[in-house]
């Protein structure tokens, strides 16, 4: 507390100090599943469940919806374009991908007074200052091009601001972390679609790679790549989360890794074991401690992972609307004013500033 009453302006609360951080400086959740949520759940109609409203006691119940984005100080959000793996044959995926990028686009036409679509650092920036939310297009695994890398730079003219190479199983691309390797790494494909994407300005998401992927993809990007939703490996000793090595290699090139609030990414115990005690609020912010260890604070961001994962998420983080309590969190372990907003956004906007050069 006294190094909150060190930063805090005319003793304010620790509550007001980060809803001012977060009014000067945007939050961006670096992964949102929404749009998944609603090609699942409801085909894409958001007359059938209304985004502007409350969505808690949906069934399946949503964690986020605009009143809690709103309440939860949110000023960009990456929504993902995630299409199951197994749809990646005759060509479903990517009609699904394509569907999937207009109904981000649809959304925030008819939510317009909270959203605007974002294609640039810029764009957020003065986004974020009118008071509107700006949303992004994620591309969430490869297999959506279905062998064909020349769709990246399509999906990029349609909006996509960043591409994970992998997803629940490994893909013409890449070996993902979870599935049965197929190339060790990166394909030649996958080689070629590093490639596209340095030279269009798209940034290379290695969440759910293998950690040969990550190697072969930090070894041929010229450019910062991107972990869109993952935590520490040493802390929780899961696939899907980084190694010590891969920390550093990702500061090295620029990059960052955006913590997720997925429970079985945040406790070795309930990676271990589904019925574990659900993880709290504060695993989080010890995977963001960890990563500011050993990578640096300029590196470090939070990428949710809202609507993709299995309920319940960790204790104190119910849904969007409390992103503040994990930056009093922070503010709590001694991060500071200028700290705690690289963590938000600034650290990303970097990034994307630097990828489309």
């Amino acid at each position: 507390m006294e190094y909150y009453e060190r930063q805090g302006v005319n003793g304010e609360s620790l509550n007001l100090r980060v809803r001012r951080l977060l009014r000067e400086s945007p939050l961006i959740d670096g992964h949102n599943d929404m749009p998944w949520r609603y090609l699942r759940d409801y085909d894409n109609n958001l007359d059938a469940l209304d985004f502007s409203k409350d969505t808690s006691k949906a069934c399946p119940k949503m964690l986020s919806d605009i009143p809690r984005l709103r309440a939860g100080c949110v000023g960009g959000c990456f929504w993902a374009v995630f299409i199951p793996d197994d749809w990646a044959n005759g060509g479903k995926a990517y009609r699904a991908a394509l569907r999937q990028i207009q109904f981000v686009k649809d959304a925030a036409a008819r939510y317009s007074d909270d959203f605007e679509m974002a294609y640039s650092a810029g764009d957020i920036r003065r986004i974020h200052a009118s008071g509107k939310i700006a949303s992004l297009i994620g591309m969430e695994g490869a297999h959506t091009l279905e062998g064909r890398p020349e769709r990246i730079e399509e999906f990029y003219n349609l909006g996509a601001r960043y591409l994970t190479l992998g997803c629940a199983d490994s893909n013409a691309f890449a070996d993902a972390a979870a599935g049965t390797p197929r190339h060790g790494g990166l394909s030649p494909l996958g080689k070629e679609a590093i490639r596209i994407m340095n030279r269009i300005g798209m940034m290379i998401d290695l969440s759910h790679t293998s950690y040969e992927t990550m190697r072969d993809a930090l070894d041929l990007t010229d450019a910062p790549i991107i972990f869109s939703h993952s935590n520490a490996r040493a802390l929780c000793d899961s696939p899907r989360n980084v190694p010590d090595d891969i920390l550093t290699r990702t500061a090295q090139c620029g990059g960052i890794i955006m913590a997720t609030f997925v429970p079985m990414f945040l406790s070795a115990e309930r990676n271990k074991n589904p019925d574990a005690p659900t993880p709290p609020l504060s695993a989080v912010a010890d995977h963001i401690d960890y990563i500011c260890e050993k990578a640096g604070v300029n590196y470090a961001g939070i990428g949710s992972d809202f609507g993709g994962f299995i309920p319940p998420p960790p204790i104190g983080l119910p849904d969007a609307s409390a992103f503040p309590a994990l930056f009093e969190e922070l503010a709590r372990r001694g991060y500071s004013d200028e700290d705690l907003k690289k963590i938000a956004g600034e650290n990303i906007l970097r990034v994307m500033d630097a990828v489309s050069r």
